[in-house]
Order: C-alpha cells, then structure tokens, then sequence
C-alpha cells in the first residue's frame, strides 16, 4: 500500500533557479547522494526530459528505475510517475510545486508516493519516507545556493 508524504522547504533563490536545478537531471548525482546516475532518455520538443532512468545505491536498497515528467508552462509544478515496476518499486508519484516569496526566496513542497515491492513495517515506510524528503529537499537546497551557483 502507497502513503503520500509532503514536506516543504524555503530556498534563498527565484522558482527559475529551483526549477533550472531541479529539470538538470544529468547533475543530480553531483549533489544527490545515493544517487549513481540520471540519464535522460527521452525529450520533449522543448527539450526538458520526458523520461529519465536513474540508478541508485543507499547502502541496503539498489534500484533502477525509469520516471515520466510533466511540467506546468510556467515549471511551478513539476510532477513523475513511475514508467513501470523496478526491483523496489510498484509504484512511485510525486511532484514539486514551487511558489514565489516576496523576497525573492522559494517554498518548495515536495510530496512523493511510493509503493515498494519489498514487504515493511508501516512504522518504517513512513521513517524511510521522511528521511528520503529531509534529504532531498535539503540537499537540492544546498545545490541552489550554493556559492557561485548561477541566480
């Protein structure tokens, strides 16, 4: 069974920088963790990734997996879905939203939907879920402001 899970996050730059960093999935393994690749595999005509196959290595959990992106004219929402079931996974949504503050900064809410295909405690689901967001969110905020990123 699937849980849905928000979290949000402010990152000191525009919605046009967050989303610039967020659609650069060849970068993400710089600054994503478990994260070993991200290769798009697919474009629109406008040139964002349609389908990106990404492979990941947490330690106790590997995957391979290929994501769908759509995308808000304006990139305020950028949203996936699981393209097929990988070894871990049945199924996987989410998306970002991403709201402009008066300052100049962004609210990033991240809310993601997995269903794994390995038996756990919903206890720990939830844990992992949490973990998994905390570190997303933070470290795509560090990618974004970091120094010498462009704004």
């Amino acid at each position: 069974m699937a849980d849905t899970s928000t979290q949000s996050i402010i990152i000191g730059a525009s919605p046009e920088r967050v989303a610039a960093v967020i659609c650069d999935f060849p970068s993400y393994p710089e600054w994503t963790e478990a994260l070993r690749r991200a290769e798009v595999i697919e474009e629109y005509e406008d040139g964002y990734a349609s389908q990106v196959r990404f492979t990941i290595d947490a330690g106790v959990m590997a995957d391979e997996y290929v994501l769908a992106y759509e995308y808000a004219e304006d990139l305020s929402r950028i949203e996936w879905h699981l393209v097929a079931p990988s070894k871990m996974q049945k199924l996987q949504r989410g998306s970002y939203d991403l709201d402009g503050n008066p300052d100049g900064s962004t609210t990033v809410t991240y809310t993601l939907e997995v269903e794994l295909s390995v038996g756990m405690l919903g206890m720990f689901r939830r844990k992992a879920e949490k973990m998994i967001m905390d570190t997303a969110l933070k470290q795509l905020k560090l990618r974004v402001e970091a120094p010498g990123a462009a704004q």
